[in-house]
C-alpha cells in the first residue's frame, strides 16, 4: 500500500523523469565510473577525490569549518537550458572568482530532475567546490520549483520510515558512493514550515533523527548535517522546539534578508542589522561551539540610492571578522516572488559590492578535495 500510494502521489503531480536506482553514472553504488554494472567494489567514483586534502593552519575540520575566515557560496538557479553548471560559471567569471560552495536544492519525488541529489551537473561543480544540499520533504509541481507550488510528504511519514525503500534509501546510497563530504539541510527555515502543513516541531525532530539515523545505517558518513531555520526572532520559541539535538545537527544555519521594498516592508537594513539578532539568538539559545551558515543572504536595491546596495555586500568582511563562529556565506542570487523583490547580484552597484567583498582574505580558504 505505500509503494503504490507513493507511486500514485508522483503520478498524480505528472513526475516528468523516473526514479534513480541509487547508482552513481550508471554503477551499483560504490563503483567507480567505467565499471561493469553490477560489479562490487569500495572504490570512490573518479570524479570524488582530485588530490590530498589540504593542510596547515586553515585547514577545515571534520565537519568542513574551517579554521580561518569563512567558505563565499551562493545558490543558482538552473538556466533555461536544464543546466546548472553554464549559470555557475558564468556568474564566477562576473565575480571574478570561484566559488567555495555551490548551495543546491532538491525535492523527495526521486525523479531524475529534481529528486535525485548529486546530479551530473552537481558531480561536476564539486570537483573544485563544496556541495550543500537542500533536501525538502516535498514533492514539486514544477520543474526546479519554478512557481514555488510543492505537495508535503509529512515529517510524521518520514519519521514512520515509510519512504525509505522507495525514495531515502536511494539517494542516500547516491551520496555514499560519491565518496566526498557534502553538506546536507533537511527542511531548511524549517519554522516557516509549520503553517504549511509539514508536520509538528516533534515529528520534525523525529523525521530529522530517523533520516540521519538511516544515513549511519546504510554506511553514507560522508554527509555534515546541517540544521537551517529562517532566524527570525518572532518564531524563537518554535526554533527551539524544533532543534533535532547536538548529537544530530553538525552546523547551526539562518536565512536572513535585507527585504526592505520586497514583502511590504519599509525598514532597510544593513548586512549586520539583518544577519546580528538570529546570529546571537542562535548562539545564547543553541549553541555557541557549532559552526553557524548564513546559508541564504540578499538584499533587494533601494530604487532611490542604487549606491545603498554596493554597500551593503561591501560591508560583509568587516562584519564578518566580528562573528567569528560564522564559517559560510551563501548568496541566495535568485528573485523571490513580488514586487521589488530582485535579490540578485548579476549587475550594477550589488555586483560591484558583492564582487569587492568576495576578494577579501577572510573568504580565502583551501578547499577540501575530499
Amino acid at each position: 500500500m505505500v509503494l503504490a500510494a507513493v507511486a500514485a502521489l508522483l503520478a498524480g503531480l505528472g513526475i516528468w523523469a523516473t526514479a534513480d536506482d541509487g547508482a552513481v553514472d550508471g554503477n551499483r553504488p560504490g563503483s567507480p565510473p567505467g565499471s561493469p554494472p553490477g560489479s562490487p567494489s569500495e572504490d570512490l567514483p573518479g570524479n570524488a577525490v582530485s588530490g590530498e586534502p589540504p593542510g596547515g593552519p586553515c585547514a577545515p575540520d571534520a565537519v568542513l569549518a574551517p579554521r580561518c575566515g569563512a567558505w563565499w557560496g551562493a545558490y543558482i538557479p538552473y538556466d533555461g537550458n536544464g543546466s546548472l553548471t553554464a549559470p555557475v560559471y558564468a556568474f564566477e567569471k562576473k565575480i571574478g572568482r570561484r566559488l567555495d560552495l555551490v548551495y543546491t536544492y532538491h525535492d523527495m519525488s526521486g525523479n531524475e530532475l529534481d529528486g535525485q541529489l548529486l546530479t551530473p551537473d552537481e558531480q561536476e561543480l564539486g570537483r573544485d567546490r563544496l556541495l550543500m544540499l537542500a533536501w525538502e520533504s516535498t514533492v514539486w509541481k514544477e520543474p526546479h520549483h519554478a512557481n514555488w507550488t510543492e505537495t508535503q510528504l509529512g515529517w510524521r511519514n518520514i519519521a514512520s520510515g515509510r519512504y525509505d525503500t522507495e525514495i531515502i534509501d536511494p539517494q542516500i546510497r547516491r551520496i555514499k558512493a560519491y565518496g566526498k563530504r557534502v553538506f546536507l539541510s533537511f527542511d531548511q527555515e524549517v519554522d516557516a514550515r509549520i503553517g504549511e502543513g509539514a508536520g509538528t516541531p516533534e515529528e520534525y525532530v523525529a523525521a530529522y533523527r530517523h533520516l540521519r539515523d538511516r544515513f549511519e545505517k546504510l554506511g553514507a558518513r560522508n554527509v555534515v548535517w546541517v540544521w537551517t531555520v529562517s532566524g527570525y526572532l518572532g518564531s524563537a520559541d518554535l526554533m527551539k522546539r524544533l532543534y533535532p539535538g547536538d548529537d544530530y545537527v553538525d552546523w547551526l544555519a539562518m536565512d536572513q534578508y535585507n527585504y526592505f521594498t520586497c514583502h511590504r516592508t519599509t525598514d532597510w537594513k544593513d548586512f549586520e542589522r539583518s544577519q546580528r539578532p538570529g546570529h546571537d539568538w542562535l548562539l545564547a539559545n543553541i549553541s555557541d561551539e557549532k559552526p553557524l551558515m548564513l546559508a541564504e543572504f540578499a538584499t533587494v536595491p533601494d530604487p532611490a540610492d542604487p549606491d545603498r546596495q554596493r554597500e551593503w555586500y561591501a560591508a560583509i568582511p568587516e562584519v564578518a571578522r566580528t562573528m567569528p563562529r560564522v564559517k559560510a556565506m551563501v548568496h541566495w542570487n535568485r528573485a523571490v516572488p513580488g514586487e521589488g523583490c530582485d535579490l540578485t547580484v548579476d549587475d550594477g552597484p550589488g555586483l560591484e559590492g558583492y564582487r569587492l567583498a568576495g576578494r577579501d582574505g577572510w573568504f580565502r580558504q583551501p578547499v577540501p578535495s575530499r
